[in-house]
């Protein structure tokens, strides 16, 4: 079973989002795929920066299976 977390998009670079888990704690960003994200939560791409989401954490710790909060 994969472990779900809290996470915010903070900004958009080229056609990536790039996410922070949303702790205070929280390590390095990662950069996903911005459409990828936008299609499964239903928000345009503009929109993303500053939207919290959860995702799963799966193999080597890569995020997946994005969901609005």
């Amino acid at each position: 079973m994969n472990e779900r977390v809290n996470v915010k998009v903070l900004l958009l670079v080229g056609g990536e989002a790039e996410v922070v888990a949303d702790a205070a704690d929280a390590g390095e960003p990662a950069r996903y795929p911005a459409v990828e994200i936008a299609e499964a939560v239903g928000v345009p791409v503009g929109e993303l920066p500053g939207v919290r989401l959860t995702a799963d954490v799966g193999a080597g710790d890569r995020l997946s299976a994005w969901r609005l909060r």
